[in-house]
């Protein structure tokens, strides 16, 4: 029995020194994370007339905001900046061009003061018209300045109100300043146009829509969203490509947007040394609507046109992003001082727009690009591709292969006390 117990707590300890060498594995590296500006972030909240409907959870949709706003409110990371803005909440009249000025700040950005906010929000009352567009420029404004995360969380119950300033336009638009700039969008009981109009926002934008039909739905996801704006994240780098390899800008490692048009060709340089490996991929947002049958290609090409590598894909339907990559190495030299190869990326789509819509600004397009060093190739053969992998796998087949022998050990043990009792 004594000697079961023994090779039992053996078992157990040696799982236990091989899963804690997996969870902090000695080649760890460290945090390199740049230092970033505070995230900021503002709640933009419909309070027009139709918020007073009572349906969700038997109770009206301004209820729910306000009930969801405070749980946000005491959860609210202390790094994150954040503010209030509201749409239809002061003007009761008739008046359209009064009603489509109505969006204020009611709590400006900032170090958050918990019960200031409260206290701001608990005097909101169902009032008026929904002049989205205009409170969407104003919350732009509102975030205005610094490098860190900045996110617009849009919660509204009905379609704009105030056109011909169209909000899917005024997103498209904030997006094209390449400020980094999200908008998040949340439909309360939202009908197909509403829908529709949240959606497109929220894709200009490369945000996100979320429907939503109970008040811990609304409370849950406005948290996650204002959570998400504390992670770090990498600031993309507005660029301009040309329409020739010969005068497109040359980029180093890092993550850039541009705006591309229908059926366009958009060239950008990058320098690769021997010994060094490209790694690119290419994603094109459809923030409009656009014909079925679609794709996008992007080609490393020589300075001379020559074809290296390609990476494609395609897409029939209705589909937000399509995305492709590739990756390129360039063989060790015997020289020392031989030159840098400028490959050339060549990013193109085959969009086409529907009727109606309108082909500019360019579609978004965010482009990855990463020089590192090349692979070894015999350790990568040897490895079957897992790189960095391969010692995980290796524990893994340790860690069952001894706990099996183990387990045999012990079963045999207690075999034979059992045929000696």
């Amino acid at each position: 029995m004594i000697t079961r117990q023994r090779l039992a707590a053996g078992v157990c300890a040696l799982l236990a020194a091989l899963t804690a060498g997996i969870a902090f594995p000695t080649g760890a590296v460290a945090d390199e994370t740049a230092e970033q500006a505070a995230p900021k972030v503002e709640l933009v909240l419909d309070v027009s007339g139709s918020m007073r409907a009572r349906d969700i959870d038997g109770g009206s949709r301004m209820s729910a905001a306000k009930q969801a706003f405070n749980e946000v409110l005491d959860a609210t990371p202390e790094e994150v900046q954040l503010g209030i803005r509201t749409l239809g909440a002061n003007y009761r009249g008739n008046d359209r061009k009064t009603g489509c000025k109505d969006t204020a700040q009611l709590y400006p950005v900032g170090t958050l003061d918990r019960t200031e906010a409260k206290t701001a929000v608990a005097t909101l009352t169902p009032t008026g018209w929904t002049p989205i567009g205009p409170a969407l420029l104003k919350a732009a404004a509102d975030l205005d300045g610094g490098n860190g995360t900045r996110r617009i969380v849009l919660i509204s119950d009905g379609e704009d109100t105030c056109q011909p300033l169209d909000p899917c336009e005024v997103a498209r638009e904030i997006a094209a300043k390449g400020i980094g700039l999200t908008i998040d969008t949340l439909g309360l009981v939202p009908d197909a146009k509403t829908r529709d109009q949240l959606s497109c926002i929220a894709d200009a934008t490369g945000g996100t829509y979320t429907s939503i039909q109970h008040k811990e739905e609304l409370t849950d996801r406005v948290g996650q969203l204002v959570e998400r704006a504390a992670d770090p994240v990498v600031t993309p780098v507005a660029v301009e490509g040309a329409t020739a390899c010969t005068s497109a800008p040359t980029l180093k490692s890092g993550l850039y947007t541009d705006r591309e048009e229908f059926g366009q060709h958009r060239y950008y340089r990058v320098d690769v040394e021997p010994g060094q490996e490209l790694r690119a991929s290419v994603s094109v947002a459809a923030d409009r609507e656009v014909n079925p049958d679609y794709g996008v290609l992007l080609r490393a090409v020589t300075v001379h046109g020559r074809e290296i590598v390609r990476g494609e894909a395609a897409g029939n339907g209705r589909t937000d992003v399509v995305s492709t990559g590739l990756r390129y190495p360039k063989a060790e030299s015997d020289d020392e001082n031989a030159p840098a190869e400028t490959v050339c990326l060549q990013v193109s789509n085959s969009f086409s727009a529907a009727s109606g819509v309108k082909t500019t600004p360019g579609m978004p397009v965010e482009l990855t690009v990463d020089v590192v060093d090349g692979p070894d190739q015999a350790s990568d053969v040897a490895s079957f591709g897992l790189g960095r992998g391969w010692w995980l796998l290796g524990a893994l087949v340790l860690t069952g292969f001894l706990a099996g022998v183990l387990w045999g050990w012990v079963s045999r043990l207690r075999i034979a006390v059992w045929r000696t009792n």
